[in-house]
């Protein structure tokens, strides 16, 4: 008997956050096999156009770019598709223990159409315009709720134990569990007629670890999740003479200038990427510190689960004196420390952590399989879908560098390759990074976390990191990425020109009224 979510489950499913492609909902009922999941929906336009990420076969043309992953290749359903990819591709590129790829659950429609009316009114306005969750699909995505951590020792075991034969039930254990359990164990056990043995030993056990989860303290959580964006400029030799800015100016920040002209942000931040991969403690701080002062989407922070700072879905204006002071209050059961100080001990708790984990090194490593730059890669995906280079159409015969035309000889297999380790760097370009802290209690070795000392608050804190957020990237969105890098690179020069222009007036102004 599969386990299918259906209407009557809608309402245990509260809104978490959401980005361009998916929305996120953390579970509030009381199904242990549920608790300390996220689920993760597909988004549709509302326009009644085709689902960003329908349940169809991947294009020939991606068949034949991810073609050395025969997993990938052989599904006909695209969500599963995007499981793989994270299974098969992000895992081993970033490390196991960092990567969740989830597992599957079937969804009715009405289950999905339920979800929609219950979130609609928690989501920001400007998602709510553009997407809404695609009814259309047939299953949703289970992760771990990588913002806590795992509390379901007890209910884990148990849905070991009901698994061990492929038990259908496995989804709907109860807080009864341990009585139908024991009672079942029992009964089989006078029917055999059987000593004590392995259903007794089975029973003990499980009875040991329900006393466990009943009397065992929990200490709070805290979790931050950041968004690190590119952590490298571009060097290649294919960006064309008149974006020569991009050598100089990270991604992020020249971005800014176009999301503050279409009013996706309210404030420029001073956040700079190239701080957090810097490997410098004192950089890594400055980046967290930015981060915190103008979050937009890009720094959020969870208190047992649930958010306390940042903006959910729409990105979130600069921390005032209100939102640091509740933030500071909210801490309290977490940090140690005087009012005022207890903030500044969480954004080092953070920082420390980035810097001593190393794992922003690895996340480096997978970004930099983008060497050629989108000004580069953009001329191999026209020859693998076998059309007209159309970037090489707008240069003209007059523009067209050789350099360009040497990228359209070489062979399939290397148009393939550079395009691949492309949506490999998009995808680590724009995935999330989950830090979860918890106090250690003194005394407490036994702990399989590692582990940081805050001098600060005089706290050892027990930590995990995570990477969310691994999406697979259309092969179709190339000339999207194209076109978006150079209309970035416009926003941010003419905003450029007219800061200049400004001084310029200013100090002519300030020369007249001194004469």
């Amino acid at each position: 008997m599969e386990v299918i979510l259906d209407k009557k489950d809608a309402g245990d499913w509260i809104y978490r956050g959401e980005g361009a492609a998916n929305l996120v909902l953390g579970y509030s009922g009381s199904t242990p096999s549920f608790t300390g999941k996220v689920m993760r929906l597909q988004k549709a336009p509302v326009n009644g156009s085709k689902s960003m990420n329908s349940p169809t076969a991947l294009t020939v043309h991606e068949r034949l770019l991810w073609k050395d992953t025969e997993d990938i290749v052989a599904t006909s359903n695209k969500e599963l598709a995007c499981q793989l990819f994270v299974k098969h591709i992000m895992s081993p590129l970033l490390g196991s223990t960092y990567v969740d790829s989830g597992m599957r659950v079937s969804a009715s429609k009405e289950f999905l159409e339920s979800v929609e009316k219950n979130i609609i009114s928690q989501r920001p306005a400007s998602r709510v315009d553009a997407a809404k969750v695609d009814t259309e699909c047939d299953s949703v995505l289970l992760m771990s709720d990588h913002s806590l951590f795992p509390r379901g020792f007890f209910f884990a075991c148990l849905f070991w134990l009901l698994t061990l034969k492929r038990s259908p039930f496995a989804f709907y254990i109860s807080s009864k569990s341990y009585e139908v359990i024991s009672t079942h164990l029992h009964k089989n056990s006078e029917k055999q007629g059987e000593k004590p043995g392995i259903s007794s030993i089975l029973l003990r056990i499980i009875g040991t670890l329900y006393l466990i989860k009943c009397t065992h303290e929990v200490e709070p959580c805290i979790s931050v999740e950041i968004k690190p964006k590119c952590g490298f400029l571009p060097s290649s030799k294919f960006i064309d003479e008149g974006n020569a800015i991009k050598r100089s100016i990270t991604r992020f920040q020249m971005h800014q200038a176009l999301k503050l002209h279409q009013g996706e942000v309210s404030e420029y931040s001073d956040y700079n990427p190239l701080d957090m991969f810097s490997g410098s403690k004192d950089r890594i701080h400055k980046a967290i510190r930015d981060l915190f002062s103008t979050p937009q989407n890009n720094f959020r922070v969870f208190l047992n689960g649930s958010q306390i700072f940042g903006g959910l879905g729409g990105g979130a204006d600069s921390t005032n004196f209100v939102t640091r002071g509740k933030f500071e209050d909210a801490l309290k059961c977490v940090i140690q420390g005087g009012d005022g100080l207890r903030t500044m001990s969480f954004l080092q708790l953070v920082a420390e952590t980035v810097h001593n984990s190393g794992v922003l090194d690895q996340l480096l490593e997978v970004q930099k399989l983008d060497n050629l730059d989108i000004d580069g890669a953009i001329h191999a995906y026209y020859d693998i879908v076998s059309e007209p280079c159309m970037v090489c159409r707008a240069f003209g015969k007059e523009k067209l560098s050789q350099k360009y035309l040497s990228l359209h000889s070489i062979s399939l297999d290397e148009s393939l390759k550079i395009v691949k380790d492309f949506l490999i760097a998009a995808t680590a370009k724009d995935c999330s990074l989950m830090i979860s802290f918890r106090p250690r209690k003194d005394g407490n070795t036994g702990s399989p976390y590692n582990n940081l000392y805050l001098e600060s608050s005089n706290q050892f804190f027990d930590y995990k990191v995570n990477f969310i957020d691994l999406d697979l990237k259309q092969l179709k969105k190339m000339e999207e990425y194209y076109e978006l890098d150079k209309k970035i690179v416009t926003y941010y020069n003419r905003m450029v020109e007219t800061e200049e222009r400004q001084k310029k007036n200013t100090s002519t102004m300030a020369l007249r009224t001194a004469n």
